[in-house]
């Protein structure tokens, strides 16, 4: 079998594919590439389903040594890439032979670059997925981030695929930098705000701690002041406490009414602390390419705007599709 040697893991380096979905019943979180625009987009450009398995690192990516012809595509972060010490241009098919050596250099924007291999990476699947969960050690590569001298298998190359220099079109490449504006769906518990602690989480910039990975990014730039009540049998004495419920992917929470945190991919699926609301789902895109000290505000809409946002995402990636083809 095909295979691609990891010489130096990077910092964080996973097998990611769409996701583990229909086990969040069981506890179970979906994992899967937390910028699913970008992960879709590299499968496109070296065609491959758009959810087959690729490679998320963060921040520092991995160095891959390949044994057999391949095409590969980088998207996500801004993280200079050489093969075998050359530049190379990200969003864009790349043709890779045996015993060519990929390497990254720090990023200059974004948190997480994405590498997708023709064939796609052919891990074993956990519950229907190739993802990794690192916390119960589940998926992807035995379940953790790649370290060097990891063998990771290849599927068969796909028989039609795009012809190596072809990219995706700058207009329709992932916007990184700048304050990260993440759409919110108000829910489940903010009546468990102050109204005015409701207005000032939207006014407020919140900035990136050093909290911040797959399971979620902890925030900081203000405090937030709860409704006075008896807690409720069962529930805890921080404020933020409220007997169990579940968590959606992308749920805020605000425990002790500081430091946000926004749960993301590998969260846990439910818990005891109130959720104000919920990132839509095109954004989680949007927050998964924020770093420690970048800027992040919430701009409130409904579900219909949630659903016009993810339409919108679907039709850019049919225009890459369509480029690429």
């Amino acid at each position: 079998m095909s295979e691609v040697i990891v010489r130096n893991g990077g910092l964080h380096t996973t097998v990611q594919d769409a996701g583990r979905d229909g086990q969040y019943a069981i506890g179970m979180p979906p994992s899967g590439a937390l910028d699913q625009y970008s992960f879709r987009a590299a499968n496109l450009l070296v065609g491959n389903p758009e959810g087959a398995a690729a490679l998320e690192a963060t921040y520092i990516g991995p160095e891959l040594e390949f044994t057999d012809e391949r095409l590969i595509a980088i998207t996500g972060a801004e993280a200079p890439a050489r093969i075998n010490g050359e530049p190379v241009a990200p969003w864009e098919a790349l043709a890779v032979r045996s015993g060519d050596v990929l390497s990254f250099e720090m990023i200059s924007a974004g948190a997480r670059p994405y590498v997708a291999i023709s064939g796609g990476i052919a891990v074993p699947e956990y519950l229907g997925s190739r993802s990794t969960y690192t916390l119960t050690g589940i998926g992807g590569f035995h379940g953790r981030s790649l370290r060097a001298e990891d063998r990771l298998p290849l599927g068969p190359p796909p028989a039609v695929r795009p012809s190596a220099g072809t990219a995706v079109p700058t207009g329709l490449r992932a916007a990184l930098g700048g304050v990260a504006e993440l759409r919110l769906v108000v829910g489940l518990c903010s009546y468990r705000l102050t109204a005015t602690a409701l207005e000032s989480f939207v006014d407020t910039q919140w900035r990136v701690t050093k909290d911040a990975d797959r399971v979620g990014y902890r925030l900081r730039g203000g405090t937030l002041d709860f409704v006075d009540r008896e807690p409720p049998f069962g529930a805890g004495s921080d404020p933020a406490n409220v007997v169990d419920l579940g968590y959606p992917i992308g749920s805020v929470q605000v425990p002790g009414g500081n430091e946000p945190i926004v749960l993301l991919g590998d969260a846990v699926t439910g818990g005891g602390y109130a959720t104000i609301g919920t990132v839509i789902s095109v954004d989680r895109d949007r927050i998964a390419q924020a770093r420690t000290g970048d800027t992040i505000s919430f701009v409130p809409v409904d579900v219909d705007a949630a659903i016009a946002a993810r339409r919108d995402r679907g039709i850019r990636l049919e225009k890459i599709r369509a480029a690429v083809s």
